[in-house]
């Protein structure tokens, strides 16, 4: 039975016995070069975007329409800008004078709602009157 004791305590001492080998990251002034170039690319590229991207957020530096050169419309249940067009302007086509009504009350769409008040250009005010 002492052998095997012996054995044991033998294979024990020699396993802790080793030596634990520590090592130190060490990095080369190219490397250091390559993190901080990695690290900032996502900084360099969110300021390439915004500053490109920036313009587009400017106001025009139009004045805008003259308050005499538009007068406002209702619309009523039921209308559309079509048949507003064709009211305010029967001897012009109808689709240039949409288009005019939509640039100028900057709309997304030909589409109103009732109880809205919309810009019409005065040229169609003064024809309508006639």
């Amino acid at each position: 039975m002492n052998s095997i004791t012996a054995t044991t305590s033998t294979a024990t001492t020699s396993t802790a016995a080793a030596p634990v080998v520590r090592t130190r990251l060490r990095m080369t002034t190219r490397g250091r070069r390559v993190l901080a170039t990695l690290a900032a690319l996502p900084v360099v590229v969110a300021l390439g975007v915004g500053i490109l991207s920036s313009g587009g957020a400017l106001a025009s530096g139009d004045a805008g329409a003259s308050a005499g050169s538009f007068d406002t419309v209702t619309v009523m249940p039921g209308e559309s800008l079509w048949s507003i067009a064709q009211d305010i302007a029967p001897d012009s086509d109808p689709r240039d004078v949409i288009d005019e009504i939509v640039r100028l009350n900057a709309l997304s769409s030909s589409a109103v709602d009732a109880g809205q008040s919309i810009a019409i250009p005065a040229t169609y005010s003064a024809q309508a009157g006639e």
